[in-house]
C-alpha cells in the first residue's frame, strides 16, 4: 500500500468508517452499467423504444406496453440481482415492497420481473425530465417550496413502511407533464447493496455521515440529510461540498462543517443559514425527525416577510420587496409578521 493510500485509510478509520467499506470506498466510482438494447427489440411485453438513462446501476429505456397502449420506463438492472437464489428472493421482494409504495409524490412501479435472467422494472414514464436537467445556479424560491412540499411527505410514507431510499439526488427526483415533482428509484441502492458485488452505495455528494461510515442502522434522517443537500444545491446554486475524488468527497460530510449559504447566496435571509445548519447536521438526532417537520420549517421561513436589501424603498403598511435573483416574484410585507434580515 502507498503512503498516500495508507493515509487515505487512516482517515477513513479515525471517522468511524467501517473496514469492510474501506476498500469499497478507495475503488468508488461510476463505471456505466453496459446493456444494450435497440429499438424495436422487447422485454417482456414491452417494445423498446429508446434509452433514456445510463448509470452505474441501470440503463432505462422507453418502452410501450402494447397491452396498455401507454409508454413506461423500463429500468434494467445488473444481472447479479438474480444471479443466485438469495439475490433473486431479495430482488423479488424488494420490489414487492417498491410497487406497493403508493403516494401521490412517488413514481408508481407497474410491473417488474426478469427477461433472459435480466432483472427488470417497469415504472410510469416521466415525461418532464430530472430535477438535475432542470439546475442551472439556484431554483426559483416558489419553486424549491413546491417541490419540498411534495417530496417530503413522500419521504415519510416511505420511512413509514420501512424503506429507506439511500440514493436521494436531483437525479432521482422527476417530474410528470404538469410540473410535479415525484421522487424515484426507491429501493434500487438496497437492492445493489444486497449483491455485495457493486461498488459502495449512494452518490457521494449526498450521502449522510452515517451512511458513509457504513452504519447498518441507517434509519429515514439519512434520507432527510440528502434532501438537505440538495435544498442547499436549489437555493445557493451550487453543492455544499466538492472534491477531486469520491474519497475526500465523502470524508467532507464527516468532517467538514456546512459550509455558510449567505457566503454564497448574500439574498438569503439569514434565518435560513440555521435552517440548514439544523437539515445537514453531522449527529442525526440533531436533524428535523421527519419530513414533515422540515418542510413545516422550510414553510414558516418562506412566509415571513424580507427587509429589503439596500437600494430599496420601504413602504409602511403592505410594501413589495425588490426581490433577490433567486426568486421569481416579489415579497409582500405584512405588519403583522416580523421581517427577516437578508444576509
Amino acid at each position: 500500500m502507498s503512503g498516500k493510500a495508507g493515509g487515505v485509510r487512516r482517515r477513513l478509520a479515525s471517522t468511524g468508517v467501517q473496514p469492510r467499506f474501506m476498500a469499497l470506498i478507495e475503488n468508488w466510482g461510476e463505471r456505466p452499467y453496459n446493456h444494450v438494447m435497440k429499438a424495436g427489440q422487447a422485454i417482456g411485453r414491452y417494445e423498446i423504444i429508446k434509452e433514456i438513462g445510463r448509470g452505474g446501476m441501470a440503463v432505462v429505456y422507453l418502452a410501450l406496453d402494447p397491452y396498455m397502449q401507454r409508454q413506461v420506463a423500463i429500468k434494467v438492472l445488473p444481472r447479479q440481482f438474480t444471479f443466485e437464489s438469495q439475490f433473486r428472493e431479495r430482488f423479488m421482494r424488494e420490489a414487492q415492497m417498491i410497487a406497493a409504495l403508493e403516494h401521490p409524490a412517488i413514481v408508481p412501479v407497474y410491473d417488474f420481473g426478469e427477461h433472459d435472467d435480466q432483472p427488470f422494472l417497469v415504472m410510469r414514464y416521466m415525461a418532464g425530465g430530472s430535477l438535475r436537467q432542470r439546475l442551472n445556479g439556484s431554483l426559483p424560491f416558489a419553486q424549491t417550496e413546491q417541490i419540498l412540499q411534495r417530496l417530503a411527505p413522500a419521504l415519510d410514507r416511505a420511512h413509514q413502511r420501512g424503506i429507506i431510499h439511500r440514493d436521494l439526488k436531483p437525479e432521482n427526483v422527476l417530474f410528470d407533464e404538469e410540473d410535479r415533482a415525484y421522487l424515484s428509484d426507491f429501493g434500487i441502492a438496497r437492492m445493489a447493496e444486497a449483491t455485495q458485488t457493486m461498488t459502495i452505495v449512494g452518490t457521494p455528494a449526498y450521502m449522510s455521515p452515517e451512511q458513509v461510515q457504513g452504519d447498518q442502522k441507517l434509519d429515514g434522517r439519512s434520507d432527510l440529510y440528502a434532501l438537505g443537500v440538495v435544498l442547499f444545491e436549489l437555493l445557493t446554486g451550487q453543492p455544499p461540498y466538492t472534491a477531486p475524488t469520491p474519497t475526500k468527497l465523502m470524508l467532507k460530510h464527516i468532517l467538514e462543517p456546512v459550509p455558510e449559504i449567505c457566503t454564497i447566496n448574500p439574498g438569503l435571509p439569514q434565518v435560513y443559514e440555521g435552517f440548514v445548519q439544523q437539515v445537514m447536521a453531522k449527529e442525526r438526532g440533531e436533524r428535523f425527525a421527519t419530513g414533515a417537520a422540515l418542510a413545516a420549517a422550510f414553510t414558516q421561513l418562506a412566509a415571513a416577510p424580507t427587509i429589503p436589501a439596500a437600494g430599496t424603498t420601504a413602504v409602511p403598511d403592505q410594501t413589495i420587496v425588490e426581490p433577490p435573483a433567486f426568486m421569481d416574484r416579489p415579497t409582500i410585507v405584512d405588519e403583522d409578521l416580523p421581517p427577516l434580515r437578508l444576509c
